[in-house]
């Protein structure tokens, strides 16, 4: 590491300014040179590393234990993913430091919150909750234990959003990782610290319940539940103590969240509920209703308000609005941020393309009417990249939108809104949902064919598209055998009009193959069931190389390309 005023370590992170400290080390704000964003540096102290400093030597067991508890923060930390999580960029080693490159995240902690305000309001306290429950879910799901819940490792971003931070001192369930944690050396703070983990040094999720519920006690009354003149008092209150009822220190806290509290600060750990999912079940009736008033969705506030998640879904962070008719619309100018999320796509960061496209759509629409082609075409761009970022459900809609607007204007069989149904289609069944995907690409099917009985042109490649689909999505709802009478004809058809070595033939020859096989798998053909005249499907035509077997010198076609793209 450089030995500057701002030294640099693994010659790309510059370290700006100490952030944060613990027992394992340093927390930096500093900046990846290479990229130019603003990034946590997490830095193992240099003792855990050299078992001497200073001419005193340090156990080379507890050294061990350090960087083995660190190396795991890394690999931990680095495969959980969950926007109230803070996302891990880098990890490396610079010599004898140890680092762990993490997100930044802005904001103000919880602690802090709490002692602005001495006492949350409810609606504020059951949000910070229920935002830390969907994290702990993902957290206990890998399995892994926080183990040191508390509001100085919460913050809250200035959109309200809750980031739960600090999982260094993570325990994971393996056998090989429980002699990290030694009797006699707890890990976690006291003030937060379940009786189990106070007693034994060992935790479990329902421990990191118990964190919640001292912190949800925390900020309903505006103090933790038990204090005392030495840690090991502390802890000795909460194996022993029962602390003061919330509602007597704070009378209008609804009897639910009151016993919610109660519940989670049982001392036997069976008594509590069984785990994030159930404790965000029990909150979702006390949390504040999703608002109407857009515009007050846009307002930026001195304190974040961790409700505002809930009360605005998907809003556009606060304090990005500028002034049209004394009303604060949001988002940047809409032709600048079609043109910076352009760049942004070339550079493959979709989600800041998307985030950008999303702000500048209000304002669009606020500027030139909801329906007006500016707003169409910087809608449809939305829509492309939220697919390309793999957003499937918020593409679908987009696309659906779209679809309405142009059946609205022009007829539902206009192309444009039949292209658009098929986008929003072709999202269902990346999202996962082929049943819905089927019906929406059937009814395209069914509008082009109208269209076309109406004696308007139909854009052949886009009806081969849609059946292709349709023959792809039977075979995914396990009806391989309606499949297969939709495809033969239609590879027929293709090669009688390009010749058996076309890549569209090719593709539906590979489906038609894959369907065949699924029927076996699934049912045997019943008999009877092959209309006179034509072939039956999985039986060769005379003179033809049967489907999914390649003609002689030919290459096996494997299952062929991808599934198109609209």
């Amino acid at each position: 590491m450089s030995s500057d005023a701002q030294p640099v370590i693994g010659d790309r992170y510059r370290l700006d300014s100490v952030i944060g400290r613990g027992g394992m080390g340093q927390v930096w704000a500093g900046t990846d040179l290479r990229l130019g964003r603003q990034v946590a540096v997490k830095l193992l102290r240099e003792d855990l590393v050299s078992s001497t400093t200073g001419g005193a030597v340090t156990s080379s067991l507890d050294a061990a234990d350090q960087q083995a508890r660190f190396a795991r923060e890394c690999r931990v930390t680095a495969r959980l993913d969950h926007p109230g999580l803070v996302s891990v960029f880098d990890a490396g080693t610079d010599g004898r430091r140890h680092y762990l490159v993490m997100q930044l995240v802005d904001g103000m902690t919880l602690a802090d919150l709490i002692a602005e305000n001495d006492a949350l309001p409810c609606e504020w306290a059951v949000s910070v909750a229920a935002q830390l429950c969907a994290a702990l879910a993902v957290v206990h799901a890998v399995p892994v234990v926080h183990r040191d819940l508390k509001p100085s490792n919460v913050m809250i971003r200035p959109d309200g959003r809750v980031v739960l931070l600090d999982l260094g001192i993570a325990s994971a369930f393996e056998p090989e990782l429980t002699t990290l944690t030694r009797t006699g050396h707890p890990i976690g703070t006291p003030l937060y610290m379940a009786p189990e983990q106070a007693l034994t040094g060992r935790a479990e999720p329902r421990s990191d319940l118990y964190a919640l519920g001292c912190t949800l006690y925390a900020m309903l009354t505006g103090d933790a539940p038990f204090h005392g003149p030495t840690p090991l008092a502390v802890m000795t209150q909460h194996v022993s103590h029962r602390p003061r009822p919330v509602h007597e220190l704070r009378p209008d806290v609804p009897v639910l969240l009151d016993g919610l509290v109660a519940a989670l600060l049982a001392k036997d750990p069976a008594a509590r509920p069984a785990s994030a999912q159930e404790v965000y079940q029990r909150l979702l009736p006390l949390l504040p209703p999703s608002a109407a008033d857009a515009v007050a969705a846009l307002r930026a506030t001195a304190q974040p308000d961790p409700s505002r998640p809930f009360r605005y879904p998907a809003a556009p962070p606060p304090g990005l609005g500028f002034a049209l008719g004394g009303v604060e619309t949001p988002g940047p100018d809409p032709a600048e941020a079609a043109g910076q999320a352009s760049s942004l796509y070339e550079a493959r960061r979709y989600g800041e393309a998307a985030a950008l496209l999303a702000s500048a759509l209000p304002r669009a629409a606020a500027e030139h009417g909801a329906t007006a082609p500016q707003v169409r075409d910087l809608r449809r761009m939305h829509a492309r990249v939220l697919v390309d970022d793999r957003q499937y459900q918020r593409a679908h809609e987009e696309y659906q939108l779209l679809a309405r607007a142009y059946a609205a204007e022009r007829g539902p069989d206009d192309p444009e809104a039949l292209d658009c149904a098929a986008q929003a289609a072709d999202c269902l069944a990346r999202a996962g949902d082929p049943a819905a995907a089927l019906a929406g690409c059937r009814e395209v099917l069914a509008g082009y064919e109208r269209r076309r009985s109406r004696g308007f042109t139909v854009d052949q490649d886009r009806v081969l598209r849609v059946r292709l689909r349709i023959g792809e999505l039977l075979i995914a709802v396990r009806d391989p055998a309606a499949a297969q009478p939709l495809l033969l004809p239609l590879w027929h058809e293709l090669e009688r009009l390009h010749g058996p070595h076309h890549p569209k033939v090719v593709e539906v020859r590979n489906l038609l193959a894959m369907a065949n096989s699924a029927a076996r798998n699934i049912s045997p053909n019943p008999p009877g069931r092959t209309p006179p005249g034509r072939t039956p499907p999985g039986q060769n035509p005379p003179g033809r190389t049967p489907p999914g077997q390649n003609p002689p010198g030919r290459t096996p076609p494997g299952f062929g390309p991808p599934p198109p793209t609209w």
